[in-house]
């Protein structure tokens, strides 16, 4: 029976060697291959990873969920780095709470974590 096993989502940027140190400094995320006109990256952190590419069209910003533990911890961590928190930390009405921060090139992610029981 096929099996899903892990999900990349590509996300268009306007310079990939401005976005992998936007993702590295503000965000703690690490390069994991780069291409070698510089025009795609793959980043990654605790097993979560981006693919990075560089985009001349005028694209819609992407958005994606990471699920998350710790997140008051991981939220004091980004906002410590400077990183754009759009949303500060808000709980749903669907059982999880979440912040919001943007990239360099207007993606947006959002760091979800699962309340008690879900």
């Amino acid at each position: 029976m096929p099996k899903l096993l892990r999900i990349a989502p590509e996300f268009p940027v306007s310079d990939v060697s401005a976005s992998i140190e936007h993702y590295c400094r503000l965000l703690g995320f690490s390069i994991v291959a780069t291409m070698p006109d510089d025009d795609y990256a793959i980043i990654e952190r605790d097993g979560v990873s981006i693919h990075l590419f560089q985009s001349g069209a005028q694209n819609a910003p992407v958005s994606i969920h990471i699920f998350t533990h710790g997140l008051d911890e991981l939220h004091a961590e980004l906002a410590g780095r400077g990183a754009r928190i759009t949303q500060q930390i808000v709980p749903k009405p669907w059982g999880a709470r979440d912040f919001r921060v943007l990239d360099d090139s207007g993606n947006e992610l959002k760091f979800t974590e699962l309340l008690a029981g879900r």
